[in-house]
């Protein structure tokens, strides 16, 4: 057993949790830009837009996030591509992330009155016209909320990733548990270090759907 001090581990694991907030944020950043294309096809008027979308969706959003990052960071070494774990689970999360944000934002979409459609359709507008002028920023306000509640599952969701080796947050705290042989204060404080993330994401989320709520 390795003697380690209370201050020690908690600087151990505020290091690797460093990795695990900008894994979220890549992963979240990606992913949105991902899924705000996916919205434009799942929303579009063509039908094979549409089902191709609604098929990578139920594939992403009907599976457990472990199988996709093992088959990302197992499976495509097997067909020639090397990637690391850290390539392995900005991948992974990006796909998950995607597919949730775009079932999210079309719900938003489709929230807007269908009036703007008339309205916009009236002005000539055409379809990319229409989305970016008229119905995006109004879906956008809606959003804002889930959006950033789903931020919370986000940042749990990169514990996960742990089981690939890439050293975030969960992975240094079994490290240090298993060097320590005192898993409960380990453990313990990574509980506390991501409730410390996820709490204030949690707060203005509610914030925010309360204000729209208002302001509606």
């Amino acid at each position: 057993m390795i003697e380690f001090t209370f201050a020690q581990i908690v600087e151990g694991l505020l290091l690797a949790a460093r990795w695990t907030v900008l894994l979220s944020l890549v992963s979240f950043a990606t992913g949105g830009v991902a899924g705000l294309l996916l919205l434009v096809m799942r929303v579009s008027n063509s039908f094979v837009l549409r089902s191709v979308v609604r098929i990578y969706i139920e594939v992403f959003q009907g599976t457990p996030l472990l199988m996709q990052l093992f088959i990302v960071y197992f499976g495509l070494p097997l067909l020639g591509i090397d990637v690391s774990a850290w390539t392995a689970a900005t991948l992974g999360l990006t796909f998950f992330t995607s597919a949730y944000l775009a079932e999210i934002w079309r719900g938003c979409v489709e929230a807007v009155p269908k009036g703007q459609w008339e309205a916009s359709s009236s002005l000539a507008m055409g379809y990319f016209e229409q989305m970016w002028h008229v119905i995006l920023p109004q879906a956008a306000r809606i959003a804002i909320g889930p959006t950033v509640g789903f931020g919370v599952q986000a940042i749990k969701d990169t514990a996960l990733v742990s089981i690939i080796g890439f050293a975030e947050l969960t992975k240094a705290g079994t490290q240090i548990s298993n060097a320590t042989f005192r898993p409960f204060l380990v453990y313990g404080l990574v509980a506390l270090i991501y409730f410390a993330l996820c709490y204030p994401l949690t707060r203005f989320a509610r914030a925010l759907q309360r204000k729209w709520h208002a302001a509606r």
